[in-house]
């Protein structure tokens, strides 16, 4: 991991692992990767505010969306996880890809894609128990980055030892495959194909070997063998990727297509919560469809901008996703609260209640959004 400083043009920098590659080539899927972090780095607490302030059944519905469901179902928040994951994908054929056509060979471009997913995998550990020595039942080795550094891992490894075809085979096989493993088993002293935190197959094995301490004490939703249907939405990604990179269909061809696919995957999706609920907790193969869909109509949607020109509404979103990692550590070890404050709480306490939190929460997403700013015309970026 570096934080990198370059004197190049931005269009020709490389930057956010583990999603490196040529800018110009996709300025949308800055844009995308953007707009994914910014609900993260304190957007969401926009919703949440104004439900409290208004008590609005408009707002309380928003709100809602901005959180997770304890167990089946699905809200807006549960896509933003695996659509960086997605997005992670798309970028391979961009920058494994690359690397590939230039002549290195597989063995060198392999390591180059372990070290990516190991450092992230170290980065999700320390994220979750900081810098401080524990005791091993007291670190929680499931994270959100582990999962993205070993689902982008895995799925570079078959991106770049298969063909296409073999990469369609393997989406399937890894979701199909996943659904049977969890019909056919469960917990001891469960019925067979039980789904619930308790019964399912999933977690009794992440009890069962996974060290240290679970999110939810008998459950961690970023577990090891949730992580197999993970592998297949970076799988999505990396078909997305390659579709893109074709330059034998035009871009507004591409954006539709993507849009009928995405409409497609949540139709199957829907179809396939009947047998295998959608559940972001287990990532279940009928999770990934219904995520895969909606990544697809977003980067549809975001593709217009390099298929239109039309770049500037998306600066705002592509300063983020340039340094998408860093602010996302940056909650670790940055008191973004204490700094909102400092410059802001002047304004919060003039406006008051009940929108004085809702203006705190405006300027806790800005001040961070400055940050990153700072670091965009430094030119200075996190890379894995």
């Amino acid at each position: 991991m570096t934080i990198s400083s370059t004197e190049l043009p931005l269009k020709e920098n490389i930057i956010a692992a583990p999603n490196n590659f040529i800018s110009q080539r996709l300025y949308s899927l800055d844009a995308l990767r953007g707009f994914d972090m910014f609900w993260i780095m304190g957007a969401e607490e926009v919703f949440h505010s104004m439900a409290k302030a208004t008590n609005a059944p408009f707002w309380m519905v928003l709100s809602n969306q901005f959180t997770h469901p304890e167990w089946n179902g699905f809200h807006f928040y549960d896509l933003i996880f695996p659509l960086f994951l997605f997005i992670a994908g798309v970028a391979t054929p961009y920058s494994v890809g690359r690397d590939l056509q230039k002549g290195k060979t597989k063995n060198e471009v392999l390591w180059r894609v372990v070290k990516r997913g190991l450092i992230l995998v170290l980065l999700g550990i320390i994220y979750n128990n900081g810098l401080e020595l524990r005791p091993l039942s007291e670190i929680r080795f499931g994270s959100v980055l582990g999962r993205i550094g070993l689902a982008y891992m895995f799925a570079n490894i078959i991106y770049i030892y298969s063909k296409q075809t073999a990469q369609i085979i393997w989406f399937c096989a890894l979701l199909i495959g996943y659904w049977l493993l969890l019909k056919f088993t469960s917990a001891p002293g469960y019925p067979m194909g039980d789904l619930t935190m308790q019964g399912n197959f999933a977690s009794y094995i992440d009890r069962s070997i996974l060290s240290g301490r679970l999110y939810l004490t008998i459950h961690d939703p970023e577990g090891l063998m949730s992580t197999i249907p993970a592998i297949g939405t970076g799988l999505l990604g990396i078909l997305t990727g390659s579709y893109l990179k074709n330059k034998d269909t035009n871009g507004s061809k591409k954006a539709l297509s993507m849009a009928i696919a995405g409409i497609v995957f949540i139709g199957l999706a829907l179809l396939w919560n009947f047998d295998f609920p959608i559940n972001k907790n287990l990532w279940t193969s009928s999770f990934v469809l219904n995520v895969g869909g909606i990544s697809l109509l977003l980067l549809a949607l975001f593709y217009l901008i390099d298929v239109l020109g039309y770049r500037n509404w998306a600066f705002f979103f592509r300063v983020v996703g340039m340094n998408s990692i860093l602010i996302y550590m940056s909650g670790r070890f940055i008191n973004w609260e204490y700094s909102t404050n400092g410059f802001f709480k002047w304004l919060g306490q003039l406006i008051g209640n009940p929108y004085g939190a809702v203006v705190m929460a405006i300027c806790f997403v800005l001040v961070k959004w400055a940050f990153l700013y700072f670091m965009y015309k430094k030119k200075i970026f996190l890379r894995v």
